[in-house]
């Protein structure tokens, strides 16, 4: 049973599930309608459930911790706005908002207040679609070179908003997602049938900065069903199917297209079953919701994701609106954004400073925070439960193990190497032992060299390539050597000092103390 309580606000054709599924957690106190009749339905079905038609004594409840809200999109920002106002984590129905200044300024508000903004981006929390992710961050699928979705149905035919507002969000989201990255530009078309201002059917086309393409295809009009997203990358294709039972959703076909004389040739091959435990994605969803607001973490599908999805939208109808005209997107306003490459895993777990990179198949694990402007270079694993300071880089190949605290500026050679077992073997457990290691900072810790757990690497030293450190290491240290040994000093800029103790390149000065540490002298 969740200690956190919800008001639903909005009991119609989406609002009534979530209704059914914050019930199922116990999390369910309020549901919030001005239709009468349904809310008396409702409190037949939920007796020990409130009803009432009054948003402010939602807001005055101090019982109620988050606020759902499945109302008209047009409802969206102002509802949103005095719920955050009124200290009230918020979940919003896709789409976030209509407006991109309302969207900054609810993320704004978000912010400032310490809540949760979470927009309702379903998908995104099907299992399904986060195991079809992983393959697509661990490279498995190769680079991805296209992507299509077709979300098609003869249903619900809404007059509040047109066929692209009401199922393409969902498929903007996931292939966001899928590559990390907005587009650069967006061409839509459409087709208004039954009504002379509603789109029925539209299909939009979407240019990435990578080179990489999309199109998602939506309609009311159609004679079946159909659910599908197509994948397509160099290694192998996936597709997921949401109409099909759930062990044929996600099949993966590893089709390549091979050169003869010039000519490709594509070699198919049969179509490979992912296996994927079973559960609701709505449930998954609210589950997340209360998760987040109980620990802070930034949900999957928070405001700015939100607010990149309603980029989309909006150019996407603004192409529309223009008889399919080009419509380029401005990247993202935020000035020093992190940028993590597409093939690299960031557990939900993790804090990422502005301006950090971290490139091709490396692994942040939760609980780890880096700071801003670091560099994490290709195949580097982080974590879990470390910390790296501002403005580090860490070169390929380096794992950096719990235990391991890197402190403001320390550069990782490639490949060296941290432990955080003194005594390891693979039959003896010995999580509880580590011994924890901090490298001061500024340090340098060359390539291959070796750091061997329960040391401290002092402010500014400079471990050579290949150096096997095992005891701590004094500021401004040279070491070389197995097992390493201090064979000089070397300035903050990383000049080898020379025995008068006075950079030669940026006339810093030392001492030398009775400790057999070097300080700088002011």
């Amino acid at each position: 049973m969740s200690k956190l309580k919800i008001a639903v606000i909005g009991s119609g054709y989406w609002g009534k599930n979530l209704i059914r599924n914050y019930d199922r957690i116990r999390a369910l106190k309020t549901i919030c309608d001005t239709n009468l009749e349904k809310l008396a339905n409702f409190k037949e079905q939920y007796p020990q459930v409130e009803a009432t038609t009054d948003y402010t004594t939602v807001l005055n409840d101090q019982d109620i911790d988050g606020i759902v809200i499945a109302t008209p999109a047009e409802t969206h920002f102002m509802l949103a706005k005095e719920a955050l106002l009124a200290g009230k984590h918020v979940y919003v129905e896709k789409p976030l908002v209509l407006n991109e200044g309302e969207a900054e300024e609810l993320i704004a508000l978000a912010k400032d207040k310490k809540l949760i903004l979470m927009v309702g981006h379903l998908l995104q929390f099907h299992p399904i679609f986060i195991k079809l992710r992983e393959l697509a961050c661990s490279g498995d699928l190769g680079r991805i070179n296209y992507i299509y979705s077709n979300r098609l149905n003869l249903g619900k035919i809404r007059r509040e908003e047109n066929i692209l507002w009401s199922f393409a969000p969902h498929d903007i989201s996931m292939i966001l997602s899928l590559l990390n990255e907005e587009p650069e530009k967006v061409i839509a078309t459409g087709g208004n049938f039954l009504h002379k201002k509603i789109a029925d059917v539209t299909t939009t086309h979407m240019s990435f900065p990578s080179g990489a393409k999309a199109h998602i295809f939506v309609s009311w009009l159609h004679p079946f069903k159909e659910q599908k997203l197509v994948v397509v990358g160099d290694n192998k294709m996936a597709v997921f199917d949401d109409t099909l039972p759930w062990d044929e959703k996600l099949l993966l076909y590893p089709h390549k297209v091979e050169w003869e004389n010039n000519i490709p040739i594509p070699a198919k091959a049969e179509a490979e079953k992912v296996e994927v435990l079973q559960d609701e994605p709505l449930f998954m969803e609210c589950k997340h919701f209360l998760d987040c607001m109980e620990s802070g973490k930034p949900p999957r599908t928070d405001g700015e994701e939100g607010l990149r999805v309603l980029k989309v939208l909006n150019a996407s109808q603004k192409s529309l609106n223009e008889q399919s005209r080009e419509v380029f997107i401005s990247p993202s306003s935020k000035e020093n954004p992190v940028n993590i490459h597409r093939t690299a895993v960031v557990d939900a777990d993790v804090n990422i400073g502005e301006g950090t990179k971290i490139w091709h198949f490396s692994h942040v694990l939760g609980g780890t925070t880096i700071g801003k402007n670091c560099n994490i270079g290709q195949n580097v694993v982080a974590g879990p439960h470390v910390k790296i300071g501002n403005g580090c880089k860490i070169q390929n190949n380096v794992s950096i193990y719990k235990g391991v605290t890197l402190e403001d500026d320390v550069f990782c050679g490639p490949s060296m190497v941290f432990t955080n077992v003194f005594n390891p073997r693979a039959h003896v457990a010995r999580m509880n032992e580590i011994r924890e290691t901090v490298v001061k900072k500024g340090a340098t810790l060359g390539a291959n060299c070796t750091i061997v757990c329960g040391n401290e690497i002092g402010q500014y030293a400079l471990v050579g390539a290949g150096a096997v450190v095992t005891k701590n290491v004094p500021n401004f240290a040279l070491m070389v050597g197995n097992p390493a040994h201090r064979i000089g000093w070397v300035c903050k800029c990383g000049e080898i000092l020379p025995s008068s103790l006075e950079c030669l390149r940026c006339n810093s000065k030392y001492e030398e103390n009775n400790e057999n540490n070097l300080t700088l002298c002011e």
